[in-house]
């Protein structure tokens, strides 16, 4: 763990002894889980279970908000029972799929979404002919139901390919009314007007909760991190925490304190925990 500057430093002890009202939010991919070249072998870290439900003892509510669909994130990290021991403790656990578009929580047990975006079933009939056309044919393209994300990490230079598929597939985008989200090594195409952002904001409205803790890995959480640093304006109790990697370090200069991956959050999080008790 690196806090990022004395006043990181002074947040940390801050949010460690006022986490009872405060929320945690956790991104999916990068945080919870390794990032894996196939998204589909993606499985959240092995001691992440027991984490989080030790987590949610000390804290109002705990969230994932990540751009998977939220089934797809319940059946990878098992969140289904791990919100069914976080419920043992009178503590509700929460899943905000695709950007908040879908929502599951652990009282409730089931996905509440919307109707795929308007033009997103014509994006992706145009799709094929843009990859090929910018040499990125063997791309996988994961259709995610209200989205579809084109992931370059098994070409031959997966950096170089994302940027270059950028402008033209928000340019695509743009023509069938949808928006363009870049990742690491990712990007996703979906509706407008939902942001990881807005789920932040939705959720500590829900929880009235007084501060927020919330950890990310790419640039798909910068709105998120954005949020939070409004509820800091607000005299909220906050830290932001980014899982730094070779690959993508886009947050490193809005955060206050740098992990290494998933087993760096953990680690953090065990150490909130056992400063809240």
């Amino acid at each position: 763990m690196e806090l990022t500057s004395p006043e990181a430093g002074r947040r940390f002890e801050e949010f460690a002894a006022a986490a009872g009202p405060c929320v945690v939010g956790l991104d999916f991919d990068g945080v919870l889980s390794p990032i894996v070249e196939d998204p589909d072998e993606a499985r959240i870290h092995p001691d992440a279970r027991a984490v989080l439900v030790d987590l949610a003892e000390v804290v109002r509510a705990v969230a994932v908000i990540t751009g998977r669909p939220a089934r797809q994130a319940l059946a990878l990290g098992d969140l289904d029972t791990v919100g069914a021991e976080v419920g043992d403790h009178g503590k509700e656990l929460f899943v905000f799929g695709q950007y908040g578009n879908e929502r599951w929580s652990s009282s409730r047990r089931r996905v509440v979404a919307p109707r795929p975006p308007a033009g997103l079933s014509t994006f992706e009939r145009d799709l094929p002919a843009l990859l090929r056309r910018f040499d990125a044919a063997d791309a996988h393209v994961e259709e995610k139901g209200l989205a579809v994300a084109v992931h370059t990490r098994r070409l031959d230079d997966p950096q170089a390919a994302r940027d270059r598929l950028m402008e033209p597939m928000r340019e695509l985008a743009e023509q069938h009314h949808l928006v363009l989200e870049p990742g690491r090594n990712v990007i996703e195409v979906r509706s407008p007007g939902m942001t990881k952002g807005h789920a932040v904001r939705t959720f500590v409205e829900e929880q009235d909760a007084h501060g927020m803790l919330y950890a990310g890995d790419d640039l798909g959480d910068l709105d998120a991190f954005e949020a939070v640093a409004e509820l800091r304006e607000r005299g909220g109790s906050t830290l932001l925490v980014c899982s730094v990697s070779e690959e993508e370090n886009a947050l490193a200069e809005h955060a206050d304190v740098l992990v290494k991956g998933p087993e760096g959050v953990l680690e953090l999080l065990r150490e909130i925990t056992s400063r809240a008790r």
